[in-house]
């Protein structure tokens, strides 16, 4: 039966109380499948912290119809994952577009929604990776700060409950409880199932008709949560002590529920406190040097929330006076200065450029609507946008005013109370009476049905020269949301001129984004809010890379503006000071990071050049001296003397017209020229470095880091590299359907996360294999015994037929779903003017990818992989005892 319908997407539920949403999207070929169940860390009861979490990860061990669920997936060529929050747990896959693949994601989803088999031994496995995520976490001390602070903040309230869980309730957690939980909440009546993408809306209701429907709902119903946390009745603290390199101080505040009329006003409260560079706290704390980072967060939840600040404070700074002055401009700066409409436009763009972005995107708004039903009815994603529009700057002041006061704070340090005050915390409404007449807007505009293969996007894709050193390749089509994405490449220097200019080069996009000539950071901020864009400056030594998504109407101010930033920034002093700092902090809090350190180490090792050489891979220590030592001028000169479009590839995917690219983009970058000539860094391979394990203490570090890697010559040209492309996917590049993955992670517990990778640079004919994975410290031996013998089996015997026709599958299936996004093919059009090729070279690979055969992909793996030349780096606190 029909409910509603909102700007085009349409709201059904089926006879047992299954909710359905439809969102047909005909501009990419892909479907996305999202079954919510409202159920999540908010609902756990005694003893049962993590299990909403852990019970996720258990529905990946597969039913009787579908015994192996994450092989079924990548088979069907599915980017697919499971997420739990406080209000809801949810299951997506991404699929490319098709009846067949329809019915498998329902059909699969409705199967494992009520017969999972939920098994002792499987959890007995599970149970370690789901320690080995939390283990993660803990090595991350804002992360851990930020949950110490909720958990201060809630004292009734099981939002005071981390998702990921208590770790004596992940590992005792009987089976049978497990069970009773899943049978109590995983049913028809407590689902929101979302189809959204490329596919026959009567076809989408036959089938979930015929697997949903068909469910039975139990005659007891639901038990809903009632528990309200009482008005706090004076500041908490809570301080916490680790090993680190940089210090945090936060504060938290009890907001209304996200669907509360006040939400909204607290949502733009925290991008006014925030935002960089304009927040008041980036103001008081990052421009005076008191902090290095600030971030500001308005949660929305099901039942009021919080809103929470943090400021990363390098360690050589007074951490309370950076506590003083965080506080002061939370609980008092409004009081001397209220809240501007200014401030509040400018949060207002942001927030609804980010809504429009993510509308644009028909996967992205499935899972953003079930956070919304979550947190009690999906509509709440319209009307928050028709609060926010609405928001005046004496609404956001008035909930600053409220909410942002000692009595309703959390922070780090304990300051008595003199007397008791209490802040109310309304509750969320009658969503039933506020939703009754809501109508909504009108849908937004759609795309074509768009071919992804090689070959078809070939034949839409018009070559050129721009300039004699512009090439560009345009690729007009009607896209959802008429969107554009653009992506421009500047190659600049030489091996031996841009060697003392390594930092410069690193630092050089970053301080192109913080304004031109005209515009300082905070005007330049503001504009691209305004037109609803992302520009995204990168690079490398060598190499500027500028990235731009807007759509066809502000194409043209667009333009105008990354013309400005490319030939005109500002390259401002103090913008340079305020990034140094940074940068620094970022790179010091690495110092005792597994997951920075050991990677690092085998990089370094796997590129032995000295360190007057450009390629030298600096140690932190290093890079923080060189990052101290920079200059502006440094900066200037490479911008000046270095960068121009003497080698420029420009490509354009999306709804615009080519001869408006080409008026606004030519005038640009014509004449553009350097004395310095540009010569590519070749980065050769290093095939025959000796194997070694490298073991890196991290004291107070839960969770420990392998990374291990070799090179090989090798090019994608090379007969062998299909094959070793296809022998790395069946090893660890198949996600949980791998050897490594379904040893390490399902079979042994071992690693939240083991992955194997296999890259090639055409270039430089290098070839590059590596191994990553996260475990307990004390299991660092067990977890490299068992990826050895993994090696060595597939090495000794080789892949089966099976696993190779799986693996091609799922392997071409995933680059079609790749090419479904416009800024991929944006980035591939790019690739290929710098490598002299078309489409038609992708084309010829994917045909060689079906045709490798089982003897030629075992022959590749015995040629190439040596596992007693890995270089194998292990960082983790290897001193820790059980």
């Amino acid at each position: 039966m029909k409910v509603t319908e909102i700007e085009g997407i349409s709201e059904y539920k089926l006879d047992n109380g299954c909710k359905v949403l439809l969102f047909p999207d005909p501009s990419k070929p892909v479907v996305t499948v999202n079954v919510t169940i409202f159920v999540g860390s908010r609902h756990e009861g005694y003893g049962e912290a993590g299990m909403a979490h852990l019970l996720e990860h258990m529905l990946f061990k597969g039913t009787p119809s579908h015994p192996e669920i994450p092989k079924l997936l990548q088979d069907h060529g599915a980017r697919f994952n499971g997420t739990t929050w406080t209000d809801r747990t949810n299951y997506y896959e991404t699929l490319p577009a098709s009846d067949e693949n329809l019915e498998f994601a329902l059909r699969l989803e409705a199967d494992r929604l009520v017969n999972s088999t939920i098994k002792g031994e499987d959890l007995a496995s599970e149970m370690s990776v789901v320690r080995s995520e939390f283990e993660s976490g803990e090595n991350d001390p804002s992360r851990i700060l930020m949950q110490r602070m909720q958990s201060a903040a809630y004292e009734w309230h099981n939002y005071g409950k981390s998702t990921i869980g208590n770790r004596s309730d992940i590992e005792r957690v009987p089976v049978v409880n497990l069970r009773r939980f899943y049978k109590k909440y995983y049913r028809p009546d407590n689902v929101l199932v979302t189809v959204a993408g490329q596919f026959d809306p009567d076809k989408a209701l036959e089938y979930l008709q015929k697997y949903f429907g068909s469910l039975e709902t139990p005659d007891t119903p639901i038990d809903r949560t009632y528990t309200v946390e009482p008005p706090q009745d004076g500041e908490r603290t809570v301080v916490l002590r680790r090993v680190g390199d940089v210090q945090w101080v936060g504060a938290v505040y009890h907001i209304p529920a996200g669907s509360h009329e006040e939400y909204a006003a607290a949502k733009v409260l925290s991008y006014v406190l925030g935002d960089e560079p304009s927040g008041r706290l980036y103001k008081s704390l990052v421009e005076t040097e008191k902090a290095s980072n600030v971030y500001s967060f308005g949660f929305s939840f099901h039942d009021p929330g919080l809103t929470m600040a943090l400021a990363e404070v390098p360690k050589d700074k007074d951490i309370e006076v950076a506590r003083q002055q965080l506080l002061l401009t939370m609980e008092h700066g409004f009081e001397e200065e209220p809240v501007t409409e200014e401030e509040v436009e400018r949060a207002r763009q942001q927030l609804l450029k980010s809504r429009e972005l993510e509308a644009a995107d028909s996967d992205r708004l499935a899972v953003s609507l079930s956070n919304w039903a979550a947190q009690g009815d999906w509509r709440l994603y319209f009307l928050f946008r028709d609060r926010l529009e609405a928001l005046t700057a004496a609404d956001v002041q008035a909930v600053a005013v409220k909410y942002l006061t000692r009595n309703n704070r959390t922070t780090g340090l304990f300051i008595p109370s003199d007397e008791a005050q209490r802040i109310t915390i309304p509750e969320a409404p009658d969503l039933n009476a506020l939703l009754a007449d809501y109508k909504g807007r009108e849908t937004i505009q759609a795309g074509e049905a768009f071919d992804t293969s090689p070959l078809a996007i070939d034949q839409r894709t018009e070559h050129g020269e721009l300039t004699d050193t512009v090439e560009y390749a345009f690729l007009p089509k009607k896209t959802r949301g008429a969107s554009v994405n653009l992506m421009l490449t500047l190659r600049y220097g030489t091996p031996e001129s841009l060697q003392p200019r390594v930092i410069a080069a690193d630092v050089l996009p970053q301080l192109m984004a913080r304004g031109t000539e005209s515009l300082d950071y905070q005007q330049y901020q503001d504009k691209v809010a305004k037109l609803r864009a992302q520009i995204s400056l990168s690079g490398t030594t060598g190499l500027l890379q500028v990235s731009v998504k807007t759509n066809r109407e502000q194409l043209s101010e667009v333009l105008d503006l990354l013309t400005e930033v490319i030939r005109k920034p500002r390259l401002d002093a103090d913008e340079l000071d305020v990034l140094k700092r940074q940068t620094i902090t970022g790179l010091e809090s690495q110092l005792s990071e597994p997951q920075a350190l050991a990677p690092i180490s085998t990089r370094r090792a796997l590129t032995p050049y000295p360190k007057t050489d450009v390629r030298y891979r600096p140690t932190l220590e290093e890079e923080i001296a060189m990052y101290k030592d920079l200059k502006i001028d440094e900066v200037r000169e490479l911008y000046n003397d270095f960068v121009s479009s003497q080698s420029t590839e420009l490509a354009v995917v999306g709804d615009f017209d080519p001869e408006l690219i080409k008026s606004k983009l030519k005038p640009a970058l014509e004449g553009w020229k350097s004395d310095h000539p540009y010569v590519r860094i070749d980065r050769p391979a290093h095939p025959d470095l000796p194997g070694e394990v490298k073991t890196i203490n991290t004291p107070d570090k839960a969770n420990a880091v392998y990374y291990a890697g070799q090179q090989y010559v090798m090019s994608d040209t090379d007969p062998d590299y299909t094959a070793m492309v296809m022998g790395n996917y069946v090893l660890g590049a198949g996600a949980l359907s791998s050897r490594l993955g379904d040893r390490v992670r399902q079979q042994e517990g071992l690693s939240y996360g083991i992955r194997s990778g296999f890259s090639v640079s055409t270039k430089d004919d290098r070839g590059e294999f590596t191994i990553f994975a996260i475990t307990n410290p004390n299991n660092k031996d067990k977890l490299m015994t068992v990826i050895r013998e993994e090696i060595d089996k597939i090495l000794a015997d080789g892949i089966t037929d099976e696993e190779l026709a799986k693996a091609k599958e799922g392997y071409l299936q995933r680059e079609s779903v790749r090419r479904s996004d416009d800024s991929y093919i944006a980035s591939q059009l790019v690739l290929n003017m710098f490598t002299d090729r078309t489409m038609a070279f992708t084309d010829q690979q994917e045909k060689k990818i079906a045709a490798v055969t089982k003897d030629q992909v075992n022959a590749a793996l015995k040629k190439y992989i040596d596992p007693e030349r890995l270089i194998i780096s292990v960082a983790g606190d290897f001193k820790v005892k059980e």
